[in-house]
């Protein structure tokens, strides 16, 4: 069995657009998908599968590492986010070959499962885009309250918000008092059943990140996400240190060598690779299993499209040290429109699929009638009060 194409399909779906990677093979139907999506990027990471497809045509699709190494090394230039979203799509094509044609399921040819079903946390809004990213601006803790029901309701008992507001590198005690009410609303309205995360953006410095950790700490939020920048290690790890509640970081980190610095100065209690980017499905076990050398849990980030959610699946099935997976389910209405599916889920949980591969196939026929749009410059792009940018 040999490689004969490499092809992306682009479909835009609002905020970002989702780019599938198809890999074909010289066997009459058999194919496998994967999924690369790297919002604003698109042009980049579709560009940079097309400079990798030479690499992989006529080659086994079968030997995964092999191809992985391939295209990691003889770049020569180390890759960022780019370049290892556009390995991680073709990564998860592979495996999907792979599974397919041993009739398998991917979690089974990643060791096998070692839990029953996966706990699945959404959104505000169960993941549209205008509930996630507008309701930060409001100033009605009962919007985030109602919003937070609503997602209990669709039978979550796990919900991520926004509620630390965009700050300088010094804060005024309004924000402090926003947070704070925010989550007493949504922690008064879910109970104690109900676990909160909080996603910063890697918006503060470390006096502001603190401070906010310990405004979260009465509410017990189950993390505490991205609350400084997560390219300076060091400083994640004295707000680790000082905070008050578990912190969670990784999603913008590509490979184990990235991750390594994470877990040598323990600057974090969870790690969130996110398997479309970092590498794909081989390289995130690789870096799970040195967070579990640490005692970490792994929460990988996924708000992106169906083939991810499917890839992400069988990662949580048959990695130990998994804790719950991120999902955007209701981010457009005609989400599995455009990839047919075995994915079954239960009451906030991920049941096991047993199809060979990765249990998906893109109808290209349905994804054809939402084709590459650019995406919308971010409503929620933020300045000072000087009109200076801030991390959104």
């Amino acid at each position: 069995m040999r490689i004969t194409a490499v092809k992306t399909v682009v479909v835009n779906a609002q905020m970002r657009n989702w780019v599938f990677v198809k890999v074909e093979t010289d066997q009459a139907g058999l194919h496998g998908w994967g999924e690369a999506s790297l919002e604003w990027k698109t042009r980049g990471v579709a560009g940079t599968i097309e400079d990798f497809a030479p690499m992989l045509v006529g080659e086994d699709p079968t030997r995964i590492e092999h191809l992985y190494q391939k295209m990691y090394r003889q770049s020569f230039w180390r890759l960022g986010v780019i370049g290892l979203s556009a390995i991680s799509g073709i990564e998860q094509a592979l495996w999907d070959i792979l599974g397919k044609s041993l009739g398998q399921p991917v979690y089974k040819l990643l060791g096998g499962a070692v839990r029953d079903r996966v706990r699945m946390y959404t959104h505000l809004g169960g993941g549209d885009m205008k509930a996630v990213y507008e309701t930060q601006q409001s100033n009605d803790a009962q919007v985030f309250a109602d919003r937070a029901l609503e997602v209990v309701a669709m039978g979550y008992n796990a919900v991520k918000v926004l509620i630390t507001p965009p700050t300088e590198s010094l804060n005024s005690i309004a924000a402090y008092k926003y947070t704070d009410r925010v989550m007493a609303a949504m922690r008064n309205a879910v109970g104690d059943d109900v676990d909160i995360m909080i996603d910063c953006h890697g918006r503060h410095s470390m006096a502001n990140a603190v401070e906010f950790c310990r405004v979260l700490a009465p509410y017990r939020p189950y993390f505490v996400e991205e609350p400084v920048p997560p390219e300076n290690v060091a400083l994640m790890a004295e707000v680790r240190k000082a905070s008050p509640v578990p912190i969670a970081t990784g999603e913008r980190l590509v490979t184990r060598y990235q991750f390594r610095e994470l877990f040598e100065q323990q600057a974090c209690h969870v790690i969130q690779p996110d398997l479309c980017h970092c590498g794909g499905l081989w390289e995130a076990k690789k870096i799970a299993a040195m967070a579990e050398v640490y005692s970490m849990g792994v929460a990988p980030h996924n708000p992106l499209g169906p083939v991810a959610n499917a890839a992400a699946l069988h990662f949580a099935l048959s990695t130990p040290n998994f804790l719950i997976q991120e999902d955007m389910l209701s981010d457009v209405p005609w989400r599995w429109d455009v990839v047919k599916h075995s994915l079954e889920t239960k009451d906030g949980y991920w049941l096991p699929c047993d199809a060979p591969g990765l249990g998906i196939e893109v109808d290209e026929t349905a994804a054809a009638k939402h084709p590459f749009e650019q995406e919308v410059i971010h409503a929620t792009t933020v300045r000072a009060h000087d009109g200076a940018i801030l991390d959104w």
